[in-house]
């Protein structure tokens, strides 16, 4: 069996159970505006966008211009609302993830590719000790267009190969870790082969969705079970 020659994560949902603080803060900004926001609406409709995509959604469904200009303005009131509370400890790691995300950091080059934003991102790694494991970072203030688009995870596959140019990283090599249809169908896009993590969604419905294996967390896995990902 082949062993990855990259490991590529998700944030939300795979490292931080932080999907349901995305979800209040995202509330908040909207402060009325359209249709109550609530974790069932959030969960089918907006869970593996980026922020820029769930305004846009937001928006129309209450009826407003979804501009650029108010997009930004929303995004930047979340992204507030998020890091202090973030700040508060209120993104905890996910069962098993710390000890995962270490042991493969060990063993391959890291890359996390996620469509929250690098200022979402960055304390909660460092809160939870694992800033230093990811050689590459890419989020949504990298790519115009984040999940389910594959221009995330291409560009993380670059970036990765070319600060380790001896590791023969390519998307065929290389696995992703995620949680959600529009990450598996981003991964996918981008040639990658994934394991889903059913923190969300069911095992079956990740497979569904493209995952090569699904898994129920990353409790007690080392990176030898992803050999097995790779045709």
């Amino acid at each position: 069996m082949r062993v990855p020659a990259a490991i590529l994560f998700d944030f939300d949902g795979v490292l931080a159970d932080s999907e349901r603080l995305h979800c209040e803060t995202m509330a908040e900004v909207m402060d009325g505006d359209g249709p109550a926001l609530d974790w069932d609406y959030y969960r089918e409709n907006l869970m593996g966008l980026d922020d820029r995509g769930a305004f846009a959604r937001l928006l129309e469904r209450a009826g407003l211009e979804a501009s650029a200009e108010e997009i930004r303005r929303r995004v930047a009131r979340k992204a507030e609302r998020f890091a202090r509370q973030a700040a508060a400890g209120r993104v905890p790691a996910l069962p098993g993830a710390p000890e995962f995300v270490r042991a493969c950091a060990a063993a391959r080059p890291l890359g996390l590719c996620s469509g929250a934003l690098r200022s979402d991102i960055e304390p909660v790694l460092a809160s939870l000790g694992l800033a230093g494991c990811f050689a590459v970072l890419v989020t949504a203030d990298d790519v115009e267009t984040s999940k389910p688009d594959p221009a995330s995870y291409r560009l993380g596959v670059a970036r990765l190969a070319a600060a380790f140019p001896e590791a023969g990283i390519a998307a065929e090599s290389c696995v992703a870790i995620e949680d959600t249809a529009d990450g598996i169908a981003s991964a996918r896009g981008a040639g990658l082969a994934v394991l889903g993590v059913a923190t969300h969604l069911a095992a079956d419905d990740l497979l569904a969705a493209g995952a090569s294996a699904a898994v129920e967390s990353l409790e007690g896995l080392g990176p030898g079970f992803l050999a097995g990902l790779l045709s």
